[in-house]
């Protein structure tokens, strides 16, 4: 029987930091895998991005294993035969049973999952641990006819030229999905406590990353009228979004640091939710704002795994699906159709790239009735001129 390899979680016994390893079904550490996922740790990247990479890593060693290939040096045509093997394999069924039909990878998912693959090998090619030859043939030159908004080709055109994934399924782009005012009413309707209700409300208020909500300090929530006091020249209710480490795990994923306005409605949502937390005495010691209130252990921050529970049980009562990204594309939506200019919201979600709000102007039904009705009221005005 070949090795089957696994994620795990692993928690520090000194600062219960956590991180992530792959082991083998024999209990052994892979240790190449291992630095790898330590080395994403060390570029700072946050703990879901090693979280996520980490079962795919294990899963292409898995396969390795089980077609008695060298991982190290797979080469190129079983490297796309494993692209197609994952959406090919039925998906493990979930819980216990047999599903009523099988479930399969999406071929976005695939190519994410052979992204990793593709890092991770080339990662190891930089230590001396793999194949070299394979390596250079994981991207290839492509010449960019169409820049992307934003994108600097250089004076020359040098910039025009990049590397880009040899492997990999051509899929359409999707859009991005936001919740419009009716489906936010209700998400919102649906949260039981303060501190939940102030959290989608945040999200969807100020289009933070869920991961910079989690992360936030009471020393961050500047939610006077005058923060002078605080040693903060800002003016009016605010908050500050930081990147650092934290106990849960939660990274700021914008290195600069930003400010964001608040409305009286959200001053209002986290008074009800420092009242609600106030009576729970574990929570004292915490300077993290988002905390366990409701199952142990109590006072300890908030992980993605806590907020991913909660906006599933939401989403699972809305009859829609509601992420915390949604409410951050949501909010990027309602500024932009309300003309607040492209800088301010590019400042506002922590962007650097400005082909990075690109994804965030969406046409809605209304948008394309109104365009369609338009033309053909002027087309008739013109025709009976």
């Amino acid at each position: 029987m070949s090795l089957r390899y696994a994620a795990e979680r692993a928690v520090s016994p000194r600062d219960e930091s956590v991180s992530w390893v792959v082991v083998s079904s024999e209990y052994k550490l892979h240790l190449e895998a291992c630095a790898y996922l330590a080395s994403l740790r060390m570029a700072d990247r946050s703990i879901n991005t090693e979280r996520t990479y980490a079962p795919r890593v294990a899963l292409y060693l898995s396969y390795c294993a089980d077609h008695g290939l060298d991982w190290k040096a797979p080469g190129l045509p079983w490297l796309a035969r494993f692209l197609h093997w994952l959406v090919d394999e039925p998906l493990p069924a979930k819980g216990a049973g047999k599903p009523a039909e099988d479930r399969f990878r999406r071929k976005k998912t695939a190519n994410a999952i052979m992204t990793t693959v593709c890092g991770f090998l080339q990662f190891c090619s930089q230590q001396g641990w793999a194949g070299a030859d394979t390596v250079a043939q994981l991207s290839e030159h492509k010449y960019l006819s169409y820049l992307p908004p934003g994108y600097d080709p250089g004076e020359e055109g040098q910039f025009r030229t990049v590397r880009t994934k040899a492997i990999k399924f051509d899929v359409a782009v999707e859009g991005y999905e936001w919740l419009n005012p009716a489906q936010f009413k209700i998400l919102i309707g649906l949260t039981r406590h303060a501190r939940d209700r102030f959290l989608v409300a945040l999200l969807a208020g100020t289009g933070i990353r869920i991961g910079e909500a989690l992360g936030l300090r009471r020393e961050d929530m500047h939610f006077l009228s005058n923060s002078a006091g605080l040693g903060c020249q800002v003016a009016g209710p605010h908050l500050h979004v930081r990147r650092r480490r934290n106990s849960n795990g939660a990274l700021a994923k914008a290195r600069m640091p930003r400010w964001i306005p608040v409305t009286a409605e959200l001053v209002t949502l986290y008074a009800d939710y420092v009242f609600e937390r106030d009576q729970v005495a574990e929570a004292a010691d915490t300077d993290i704002v988002f905390v366990n209130l409701f199952k142990a252990p109590l006072g300890r921050a908030m992980t993605y795994h806590n907020a991913k529970d909660l906006f599933n049980r939401l989403a699972k009562q809305a009859g829609f699906p509601a992420r915390p990204h949604m409410l951050r594309h949501t909010a990027a939506t309602i500024w932009v159709r309300n003309k607040v200019p492209r800088d301010v919201v590019k400042n506002l979600m922590g962007h650097v790239s400005e082909s990075s709000m690109e994804p965030y102007v969406h046409a809605t039904d209304e948008d394309k009735r109104e365009a369609v009705e338009r033309v053909a009221a002027i087309q008739k005005g013109q025709a009976l001129a």
